[in-house]
C-alpha cells in the first residue's frame, strides 16, 4: 500500500491491488528462506545430526511419560516471542533505515521453519512429516500470513515517508498514516495472543499423541 496523509487511509487498505507486488516480493523472499533452511539440513555433519537426533529423542520421550508440563512454554513466554517480533518489524518501519532488516527478518523467518522441518523429516521419515501436521504447520497457518501483513504495512510506512520527507518534500501531517499502520500491528498482535493459546494450551496435547509414534520411529 502507498500510505498518504488523507483521512480515509485505513488498514485495510494493506489488502488493495497496490500491495499485490510487496506481498508476492515478501513471500518469495518467505519461501526462499524455507528452502534455505532445508537445504542446511544436509549440510549438517554427521555428529549435528545426531546431537539433534538425541535431543529430539529426549523431548519426545519426556512427552511420552506424561511430562508435557515440563516442556510447555507459558503463555507469556509463547506470546512474547511473537510479540517481540512484530513490534521488532513495527520499529524498523517507523525507522526507515530499518526497511533491508525487515527482508531480513523474513527471510530468517522462513529459514527457520525449513530448517524445523528439515530436520523432523531427516529424522523421522513421513512420521516427521505427520508431527510437522500437527505441531509446525497449525499455527504458522496464522503466524506467516501476520508477519507478511506486518511486513508489508512496514515496508510501505517506510516507502510512504521516504516520498513525503525526501522525495516530494510535503510538509503534511503523516500522523494519521502513523495512526493506522500501528492500529494494524496492534490487531495483528491481538491475533497473535489467540495463536499464543493455542501454541499453549492445545498443541502440547496433539503433540503427545504422535510422540510415542515418533520415539517407536527413532528406535
Amino acid at each position: 500500500m502507498n500510505f498518504n496523509s488523507s483521512s480515509s487511509a485505513t488498514p485495510m487498505r494493506l489488502y488493495t491491488k497496490e500491495n499485490m507486488h510487496l506481498y508476492m516480493f515478501v513471500s518469495i523472499l518467505f519461501v526462499m528462506g524455507v528452502l534455505f533452511g532445508a537445504l542446511m539440513v544436509n549440510a549438517l555433519t554427521l555428529e549435528q545430526k545426531q546431537d539433534l537426533a538425541r535431543y529430539l529423542g529426549s523431548f519426545f520421550q519426556t512427552i511420552s511419560l506424561g511430562g508435557d508440563e515440563m516442556v510447555r512454554p507459558s503463555l507469556m513466554q509463547t506470546f512474547g516471542l511473537h510479540f517481540k517480533w512484530i513490534m521488532l518489524l513495527w520499529l524498523l518501519g517507523v525507522s526507515v533505515v530499518g526497511l533491508p532488516l525487515i527482508l531480513v527478518l523474513d527471510f530468517l523467518k522462513g529459514l527457520l521453519v525449513g530448517f524445523t522441518v528439515g530436520v523432523l523429516i531427516s529424522q523421522y521419515s513421513w512420521k516427521g512429516m505427520l508431527f510437522v501436521l500437527v505441531s509446525v504447520a497449525p499455527q504458522n497457518l496464522l503466524i506467516v500470513p501476520i508477519i507478511m501483513v506486518c511486513s508489508v504495512a512496514a515496508i510501505s510506512f517506510s516507502i510512504y515517508i521516504v516520498k513525503q520527507r525526501f522525495l516530494q518534500k510535503t510538509n503534511g501531517s503523516a500522523a494519521p498514516t502513523f495512526a493506522s499502520y500501528t492500529s494494524l500491528t496492534l490487531s495483528m498482535i491481538a491475533l497473535l495472543f489467540l495463536v499464543s493459546l493455542f501454541e499453549t494450551y492445545v498443541s502440547p496435547i496433539m503433540i503427545s499423541w504422535i510422540a510415542p509414534s515418533l520415539l517407536e520411529a527413532a528406535g
